[in-house]
């Protein structure tokens, strides 16, 4: 299968090596993958602030960088469920509506698609998992506590075969961290004390590590740990999944 790599602005700014994890995690698994070279911003930050008709650029740009493929795969649910949701473009409707139907965010692809039952990898820590809202509640990558529903985790039954880890589930594991993009701008001390709830919960729990699927989600709480000079660390999933000792 012809899979094309979608990494998101800040990840390819501030954590590249999520995107090659991510790269090569996929090709250990048998897919041919590439990398659209003139790809940017998907346009979310500026849908999330209200001014997506500033966003029409962005949906050309992605259109042209990634049709033609079977698949494409991003470690990023919120960019994921921001192109799934609003890509649009008036002169290739049938284009953008593929591509909607077509992009994944990594831990979904690896379950659904690939259907992946076992991963040559190994990380002997204990580690909290952390689900990003946009993953969850947009993607539907794990249950929700708020209807009664079967448990289920795509990014956990991920982790559960990773040789030697230790997974610690939080109280209140489907709780927002408080980023919400432009929200920790504009409402800061509400973020803040939102991610320091999160990362409580997690102190408690003793872990090394706090995982998940979105590197923006993970860079605030990565901040609030610093300023507390905690000496838990973050590491997105793509880490965990593609680490060999």
């Amino acid at each position: 299968m012809k899979v094309a790599l979608f990494i998101p602005c800040y990840i390819d700014q501030f954590y590249p090596k999520v995107g090659i994890a991510t790269l090569q995690l996929l090709e250990k698994l048998g897919c041919d993958v590439s990398f659209p070279l003139e790809q940017t911003c998907c346009g979310q930050p500026m849908a999330n602030s209200g001014f997506a008709a500033l966003s029409k650029g962005c949906d050309i740009n992605f259109i042209k960088n990634f049709s033609g493929f079977d698949y494409i795969v991003a470690p990023s649910g919120s960019c994921v469920l921001h192109v799934k949701e609003h890509l649009s473009n008036e002169e290739d409707g049938i284009e953008a509506s593929q591509i909607r139907n077509s992009i994944y965010e990594l831990t979904e692809f690896l379950t659904d698609i690939l259907k992946v039952k076992s991963i040559p990898a190994s990380f002997p820590h204990k580690v909290g998992l952390h689900n990003s809202c946009h993953g969850q509640r947009g993607l539907n990558l794990s249950s929700m506590t708020e209807r009664m529903l079967p448990e289920f985790s795509k990014p956990e039954q991920l982790l559960k075969l990773v040789a030697g880890i230790e997974l610690k589930k939080a109280k209140r594991n489907d709780e927002c961290c408080g980023f919400g993009g432009t929200f920790c701008v504009f409402e800061e001390a509400v973020s803040v004390k939102m991610g320091k709830d999160r990362v409580k919960e997690h102190e408690d729990n003793e872990v090394d590590y706090i995982t998940g699927g979105d590197t923006s989600c993970l860079m605030h709480l990565e901040g609030i740990l610093k300023r507390q000079g905690s000496k838990i660390k973050t590491i997105h999933i793509a880490e965990i999944l593609n680490r060999v000792l």
